[in-house]
């Protein structure tokens, strides 16, 4: 696999943020970046479980519709959904219309409501030591044994749609994990 490439601007980015406008700034201003907060932090796991089997370009330019669809993602909002909710979920055409997701979504919220810690302790504390960056995407893995170790504690305490490659894609795009490649524009 390819190491960093030339975006339209000259600067050298991960092949994939150079690939689309969309994920150009994805890329830029976003992923790998240090997230924390409880309903930042959920989000992006809902958003991560809603990409699994899809590629993640089709979630970033659905998740405005996304937080319409899901009150900003407001987890005591959405552990209070019911069946009318369900349904007008399933019939949204903004986002994507997977009940087994959706239902993951709300008892995900159930799940983080009650947890005896912070969303963004129990997730941060998986986030390993800074090691070094990858030189190609080859070197990127998909999963990790602090992903597996994740997700195997979120399964534990009741979330759903939480395996090891979700929690890697979770872990790298709230900056737990440093996957921009050496020689990419956005410094380490």
């Amino acid at each position: 696999m390819t190491g960093a490439v030339a975006g339209p601007d000259g600067r050298l980015r991960c092949a994939w943020g150079a690939s689309t406008p969309d994920y150009l700034d994805y890329h830029d201003t976003e992923w790998g970046r240090p997230l924390r907060g409880e309903q930042a932090l959920f989000e992006r796991m809902c958003l991560e479980a809603f990409q699994s089997g899809l590629s993640w370009i089709t979630i970033l330019r659905k998740r405005e519709n996304f937080r319409a669809a899901f009150a900003g993602f407001d987890p005591v909002l959405i552990a209070g959904y019911g069946e009318a909710d369900i349904d007008r979920l399933l019939g949204d055409p903004g986002i994507v219309r997977n009940r087994a997701k959706i239902l993951a979504t709300i008892r995900n919220a159930n799940a983080l409501a009650a947890l005896d810690q912070p969303l963004d302790e129990l997730l941060w504390s998986f986030a390993p030591p800074p090691g070094p960056r990858p030189k190609t995407m080859a070197e990127v893995p998909a999963i990790t044994p602090e992903s597996t170790a994740m997700a195997k504690t979120l399964k534990k305490r009741g979330f759903a749609f939480v395996g090891p490659t979700t929690c890697y894609a979770l872990m790298q795009a709230t900056g737990m994990v440093d996957d921009h490649l050496t020689d990419c524009w956005i410094a380490a």
